[in-house]
């Protein structure tokens, strides 16, 4: 074993003429947390299936802290908490005699530390599967992932069901795990959760890996605005030089500017014709994953 989570290699997987998947070639780093973006359909959930061996790939590997993701899985299991999207339940069973299923699968846990998950996700263990509510069944799964304390979590769209204060003790719980040193490989679609919490992000589209990126460094680099008013006319041929400015367009005492860089050569330039009024609005990672989308051609039917 070594002490990298996940390393891909080409890793590919086709189902007939759909292209689930293409050529995917990643590395998460021990300790961080990783979100993974992506639309229905883009490969995400392919790409876990993937990782855990549950479905095999048409070509390339993936390697969990060094051991082939399919010659064995068996050990791996033993080093990862996995969340899937899509899980089935034994509704006879209450949920603590579910997780004690889970625990014994494991060959034992903490209980303590299982009876914290639980308090903190507010879950009643008491009932039986069958009387809980899609958020409540969705609190069972998370505390099972989270109970063995796992090199690597992986979470496939955890949030789903929550009430909104839950969702925030998931993140705290996530931010826990990267305090100890641990790893999160966590797949969602809300992207304000991944913004909270992840280190780096990876954007898949139609099956392809377009962008890994730290998030702040990429929320830097995306498309802003900034509308100015000015005390008289200012032609837009002041700004269009400015480095890093992508756009201007020119009312009379208004201008409207996009850029995606720094904001300092701007403003000097805004300060330098009397400006009297300014309005500002910063990228966050919705806009960023929305300017990979936006404007692409009509998607073939896709796996996710």
């Amino acid at each position: 074993m070594n002490d990298i989570p996940i390393r891909t290699e080409g890793l590919t997987k086709f189902y007939g003429d759909v292209h689930a998947l293409v050529d995917l070639d990643l590395e998460v780093h021990a300790g961080e947390v990783f979100g993974f973006l992506g639309p229905n359909g883009s490969g995400k959930t392919t790409t876990i299936r993937s990782l855990l061996n549950y479905v095999r790939p048409t070509r390339g590997r993936a390697d969990i802290f060094g051991l082939d993701a399919g010659t064995d899985s068996v050990e791996i299991r033993g080093l990862v908490g996995y969340m899937p999207s899509e899980y089935e339940m034994y509704h006879n069973l209450t949920g603590a005699q579910m997780l004690r299923y889970y625990a014994n699968l494991r060959g034992g846990v903490d209980e303590d530390y299982v009876a914290e998950l639980a308090e903190r996700m507010k879950a009643d263990l008491s009932r039986k599967v069958r009387e809980y509510s899609t958020g409540n069944k969705q609190k069972i799964c998370l505390i099972q992932a989270f109970m063995n304390k796992p090199r690597l979590l992986v979470l496939d769209e955890p949030s789903t069901g929550l009430d909104p204060l839950i969702q925030q003790e998931l993140l705290t719980l996530i931010d826990e795990v990267r305090s100890d040193g641990r790893t999160v490989f966590l797949s969602s679609h809300t992207l304000s959760e991944v913004e909270r919490v992840a280190d780096r992000v990876g954007i898949l589209r139609q099956g392809h890996l377009v962008e890994v990126e730290r998030v702040d460094e990429l929320v830097s680099k995306a498309i802003r605005r900034l509308d100015l008013e000015f005390r008289a006319p200012v032609d837009k041929s002041v700004f269009t030089e400015i480095p890093h400015v992508r756009s201007v367009t020119s009312t009379g005492f208004n201008v409207s500017v996009s850029y995606d860089g720094p904001i300092k050569d701007l403003l000097q330039v805004a300060l330098d014709h009397d400006i009297v009024n300014l309005n500002s609005r910063e990228a966050d990672l919705e806009d960023v994953f929305l300017a990979y989308y936006r404007d692409q051609p009509e998607e073939v039917p896709d796996a996710d």
